[in-house]
């Protein structure tokens, strides 16, 4: 997801210098949201992996 989000984020730079700012600012937009989608993830992996006891556990 992450890669997404920097693939998103080089498209705005280009369309921006190009001077397409609409597309510019939609992809700024969509790199947002999936960057917090991936964030929220991301934690609540982490919140369900230590109440499974996962934390400090090896096998």
């Amino acid at each position: 997801m992450l890669s997404l989000v920097i693939t998103l984020l080089i498209i705005a730079l280009i369309a921006g210098i190009l001077g397409f700012g609409g597309i510019a600012g939609a992809a700024v937009g969509i790199a947002k949201i999936v960057f917090f989608v991936a964030l929220v993830l991301f934690v609540i992996s982490l919140l369900t992996t230590g109440f499974r006891g996962g934390f400090g556990r090896r096998l």
